[in-house]
């Protein structure tokens, strides 16, 4: 019925496989990835070193390719092409219109190959292939599309001054952008970053997770085919300490913008401050909570905060991950919730189940180390908690109750299948305990009263609030966080401001030359 978007919005419940009517796929296809090389200056090269790295498939543990191993040396060409087109090429020059057709271009390649990249994204990431075919392929897409649309409406302001002076801004391009992204969205991610920055008439370095490079790496036969520069896009694969860390701390890199971890988040702004003082954007981690009150649906919240916990295997930054339940409905709601869980499918990605493996062993065994420590803890593991089989990264969707505060599972980000259901009884005390984190990236409240809705919605430390709904996501609504979760935003037109700079133009208005 949506399997593809003709809408930008994605309401949580439209994204439940079982609304969905799906063709079953007799036989998986088992896609091979055509490109392991790293993309720099328009050309696919081998790492200076020669180095690579295996990719490994979460659902087999089987290695599916090796891929170029980028370091300092390959980062440097990188920047190098990227500073050169963006300092003498046509891309920053040209006007926004055509950037527009070419990032159009871009969106209608990646349309006309989405069947391609879907199977890429789940061989290597280990999603259903549901959702890389209904979300992450058409919504990366849509994002391409959106910013194509913004590209020649950057536009400043003539300002009055009050004295004998014409004023006004430019919203000009920062110039070289570094951007890091996470193993959970891929492709999508990918296209969060490069859309905006490209609308805008920046250069690109984009250092993509060692867990995850296939799709972005497809990417780059579909850049050159859309006819974008040489040097424009150029695209890495490599690790953290290595890669990430020159890209942070490359004194010819103007901006970078990265989506992972609050740990690595730090460690990106102290590079910052050490170096060229780079502009810094950050969409780092969360802890999200959601809030049922005592006058909703039952049915509808259970289903609705099934979806904000456990969609993409858990591994969602803005996973309602402390799920507050009235006392009046506590009992009802956790017999729901585990029988929820119960039912999910859990195996193959490549055929119709709800859930696939973990992306890789780290995370495996970090979410397995969670589990433990609830149960150490003293939560009540009411389902779930051990490993799928002997071959694969699966766990079973894991529900606790009886969570308390104090518990490492109620307040560090697992980013997995783990539900932790708390009991409330008051608004004051709910809030209270909502707004005590580190972090403050989603929330959702579910209520049939609108009052209680806007009161709790206003009091929450959070960049979104989902009101009776969750993981509804747009190309304008903006996305970031509060406190530890970030700084600036993704997505919208507030994403623009993170790729430009403001210039401000004062002349006499006697000068002989505006005459």
């Amino acid at each position: 019925m949506y399997s593809t978007f003709k809408s930008q919005s994605v309401p949580a419940r439209r994204l439940r496989r079982s609304n969905f009517h799906c063709r079953a796929i007799a036989s998986p296809p088992r896609i091979v990835p055509a490109q392991t090389k790293l993309w720099i200056d328009g050309n696919f090269v081998d790492a200076v070193s020669g180095k690579t790295f295996p990719v490994i498939n979460p659902c087999t543990e089987e290695i599916i390719a090796n891929v170029a191993e980028a370091d300092e040396a390959d980062v440097d060409l990188a920047v190098k092409a990227a500073r050169k087109a963006f300092d003498t090429g046509a891309w920053t020059k040209m006007g926004g219109r055509q950037r527009g057709y070419h990032m159009n271009k871009l969106a209608d390649l990646l349309e006309r190959d989405a069947e391609e990249f879907a199977q890429l994204e789940t061989l290597d990431n280990g999603k259903p292939i549901f959702f890389s075919r209904a979300a992450d392929i058409p919504l990366s897409v849509s994002h391409l599309r959106y910013y194509a649309g913004w590209a020649d409406k950057i536009q400043g302001k003539t300002i009055p001054t009050g004295s004998e002076h014409f004023a006004y801004t430019l919203h000009e391009p920062i110039g070289v952008c570094a951007q890091i992204t996470p193993w959970n969205f891929p492709l999508l991610m990918a296209t969060w970053k490069i859309a905006p920055a490209l609308a805008t008439g920046n250069t690109i370095v984009l250092k993509v997770a060692e867990q995850t490079p296939l799709t972005a790496l497809k990417l780059g036969e579909l850049i050159d085919e859309a006819g974008i520069p040489p040097g424009v896009i150029n695209i890495l694969t490599g690790y953290g300490q290595t890669a990430g860390h020159a890209l942070s701390h490359h004194m010819d890199v103007d901006k970078i913008s990265f989506t992972g971890s609050t740990e690595v988040g730090r460690k990106i702004l102290q590079a910052s401050a050490g170096t060229n003082l780079k502009s810094v954007s950050l969409e780092l981690g969360g802890k999200s909570a959601v809030i049922v009150c005592p006058d909703t649906d039952v049915d509808q919240a259970v289903a609705d905060t099934h979806f904000a916990l456990f969609f993409n295997m858990g591994q969602c930054c803005v996973a309602g991950s402390r799920l507050f339940v009235h006392e009046d409905i506590y009992e009802e709601f956790v017999e729901k919730a585990v029988a929820a869980a119960k039912a999910r499918t859990v195996g193959d990605p490549f055929t119709q189940v709800d859930q696939g493996p973990q992306v890789s062993q780290e995370q495996f065994e970090t979410i397995s180390g969670y589990i433990q420590s609830g149960i150490e803890q003293g939560a009540t593991l009411a389902t779930g908690g051990r490993r799928i089989g002997d071959k694969g990264y699966f766990i079973e969707p894991t529900v606790f109750t009886d969570v308390r505060d104090d518990m490492k599972i109620y307040q560090e980000e697992i980013f997995g299948p783990v539900m932790s259901i708390i009991k409330w009884r008051t608004e004051e005390e709910v809030i209270a305990r909502a707004n005590q984190s580190q972090y403050g990236l989603g929330a959702g409240i579910w209520t049939k009263n609108h009052n209680t809705a806007n009161r709790l919605a206003r009091a929450l430390k959070s960049g979104t609030v989902w009101i009776n709904c969750y993981n509804v996501f747009d190309d304008a609504l903006p996305f970031g966080g509060y406190k530890m979760s970030g700084m600036g935003r993704d997505k919208g037109e507030y994403a623009l401001s993170n790729y430009t700079e403001t210039k401000c133009v004062i002349t006499p208005l006697e000068n002989p030359a505006w005459l």
